[in-house]
Formats: structure tokens, sequence, C-alpha cells
């Protein structure tokens, strides 16, 4: 374990001075509609990839207990540097997580999902990017509503997708993406991954493009929207994915509390830029000026509370995580913007300046309250989960 915990310490280390070149070329990357490989190559040279493999496979992933917290700091800090970079990263550890945080699965699923879970471990030991597209048009973000189709093939878990998706994180750049769909004859929706490496766009090997990202907050993410048809899918291989997410509830680590990192870096960077700005003219504060930069103190205050709050819960090991990252998630959506619109009274018109990063980081942080679960949906979630409380 002492092994495992230096290699993290060390891709703690190498994220940091990745994420600090970024910030050195923020102006030019706010700039940006479309991510790079290159940063992937070089936060796979960093060990980021391994984020979503355990030690016994090569990795750093050593469990939710030990390892939430050095995960999140790694996305607070690389968010500092690039949010949109930092999302998409965020998405491959919390999309293999179904695999790592579930270690074994009941009969009859037990050797097949064992050995899956060892396929998904080794792509992203050699390199592979993990992604999501489970949103669709008219969904509400809620999962359970998909009207995407799943054909089986005669070979077990192989089956052909079919139906409308959209926010696709990380399209172009990730070498798998999870979705849902509905198996034919079943009534629920379940878990499938996609092999999209080397797949056209184009419709001829089962995905077309439908809309590619309009670069409006989080504006390098490359979220494209895609129509498959008898797009070829593999199924979890415990086919039950309510039993599934349940077992990941236990396991105790939130996954939207990876979203939620992002956007606190983000903050932490807008409030450290404003204050060395207007710390000149503290003295010539307006009033108002002043009243409002003592809110942004305080907002950005509650909000490290809140996200150290949750990564205390996971390390408790007392299943308060679920639903304190779900509060969590929805309270920083809100305070972050906040910040960010505080923050840009005080400083004044330059804000709204193109050579300003303060418009960009707004755009950013309010893409939180639509990640996963979107507004509606997990609002849902949070008053249903109300009277659950002890």
């Amino acid at each position: 374990m002492q092994a495992t915990a230096k290699r993290v310490e060390e891709v703690v280390e190498n994220i940091k001075e990745l994420s600090s070149r970024f910030a050195s070329e923020r102006r030019e990357r706010q700039q940006r509609r479309e991510l790079d490989k290159a940063d992937f190559d070089a936060l796979t040279d960093a060990g980021f990839h391994l984020t979503g493999v355990p030690p016994d496979m090569g990795g750093i992933n050593c469990g939710v207990t030990e390892f939430t917290r050095p995960l999140c700091e790694m996305l607070r800090i690389l968010a500092k540097g690039d949010p949109s970079v930092s999302l998409v990263s965020s998405m491959h550890p919390a999309v293999i997580g179904g695999w790592l945080e579930v270690e074994k699965a009941p009969q009859p699923y037990t050797t097949a999902w064992k050995e899956q879970r060892g396929t998904v471990f080794e792509t992203a030991r050699e390199g592979c990017w993990w992604g999501t597209i489970i949103s669709e048009p008219g969904s509400g973000g809620d999962p359970s509503k998909s009207r995407a189709t799943a054909k089986p093939l005669s070979d077990g878990n192989n089956y052909l997708i079919s139906g409308q998706k959209h926010f696709g994180s990380g399209s172009g750049i990730t070498s798998f993406m999870i979705t849902q769909a509905v198996p034919v004859g079943e009534s629920a929706p379940d878990v499938f991954y996609m092999d999209m490496r080397g797949v056209p766009w184009d419709g001829s090997s089962g995905a077309t493009l439908t809309r590619a990202w309009d670069g409006h907050g989080m504006t390098a993410t490359q979220s494209h929207a895609m129509d498959f048809a008898d797009m070829p899918a593999i199924r979890a291989a415990w086919p039950d994915n309510r039993a599934r997410q349940r077992a990941r509830e236990i396991a105790g680590r939130p996954a939207g509390h990876l979203f939620t990192s992002v956007i606190v870096g983000v903050v932490e960077s807008a409030v450290e830029t404003a204050r060395q700005q207007v710390r000149s003219k503290k003295d010539s504060m307006r009033p108002f000026e002043q009243i409002e930069w003592s809110r942004v103190e305080m907002e950005a205050w509650l909000i490290q509370q809140a996200y150290e709050g949750v990564l205390r819960d996971v390390e408790s090991g007392k299943g308060a995580a679920t639903r304190s990252g779900l509060l969590c998630k929805e309270a920083v959506a809100e305070l972050a913007d906040s910040v960010l619109q505080r923050i840009s009274k005080v400083v004044g018109g330059g804000a709204y300046s193109r050579s300003s990063p303060y418009g960009f980081w707004l755009q950013d942080v309010r893409a939180l309250g639509f990640l996963r679960p979107p507004w509606g949906f997990a609002f849902d979630r949070i008053f249903d989960g109300s009277w659950y409380v002890d």
C-alpha cells in the first residue's frame, strides 16, 4: 500500500506541474472550441489514466475510502489550469467506477463480471480514455427514461444500440463510452459500453454526429450529440442496473463529487485572480463593492466547507456520502454562479472583455448544475431523500 500511496503522490505532483503549464496558456485555451489530444497524452504521461485501474493491475485507484480525496484533488488542481480538460478527465474514473466500486457480482454473473472488470481495467492501463454518452433529448436527465433500444446478438453480451444521445463529453478523445438502453424484451434500461476507436461519425458504422458541441460553457469539451443505429455495444456482465447502483452507493463514493471538484478548482482560480486584481483599489472601493467582495469571500468559503465535508463523509465510511455529495453538488452549482457574478460586479465592465477570464469561468461553473444528475432530476432526489434522513 505504501508503494501505491507514493505513486499517487507522484501523480498528484505531475498534475500540479501540468496544471501550472495549462494556466500559463489560459488566454489561448479559453478561446478553444475543441480538445487537443496532446493534452490527454500529457495526462497519460502524468499517470492520470491509472485512476481507472486498481493496484493489483498496476493502477493507483486503491478504493473509495482512500482514493476519493486524492482523485478529487487531482481534478480540482487540473481545473485551475484548464476546466474543459479536467471535466472530460473526470469522466474516466467516474465511468470506470461502475466496475471499480462493485468488486463482486452474485451468481450466476460472478465469473463474467470478474472477467469484464479485468478487460475494462486493462484498456485503461493501456492508456484508453473512457467517457459517457447517456443523456437523451426529452429525458430530463433521468436515465431510467431512456428510449434507446439494445438488440441482442446471438453471442451473449453483444448488442446493437439504436437511439439519439447527447452530451457525449470527450467525443473524439475517448476510446470507450458507456451508455444506457432498454434491451429488447425488457422494460428497464441497462448499461452498455461502446468501442469508439476508429469509428467514423458518418453513420457507416452505427454512429452519426447530429450536433457538434457549440462551445458555450465548458467551451472545449466536445460534448457532441450522436444518433446511433445498430451501434455495436457490450452489456454490463451483471445485467441488473438497479442492483449495481445500490452496490455503488454502499461503496460510498458519490461520482458527482468528481464534477464538483472541477468547479471548486475554477472558483479558486477566479477568486485568486480577482483578489490580486482588486487588491490595489481595496481602499477606494465603494460600499457596494466592499459588500459584494465580502460575499465572494463568504460564498467561496462555503464552497470549500461543502467540498471538504463530502470528502470527510467518504472517509468516515458511514454511508452518508451519497446524499451529502448530491447536496454539495447542487449547493456548489448555485454558490459558484453567485461568486462569479459578484466578482464581475467588483471587477467592473472589464470582466465582459474577451481578454478577461471571468466570463469564461462564469459559463464553466454554470455547467455543474446540468451535469449528472441535472437540476430537475437532482432536486427530485433531494426532495425524496429528505424523508429518510435519520
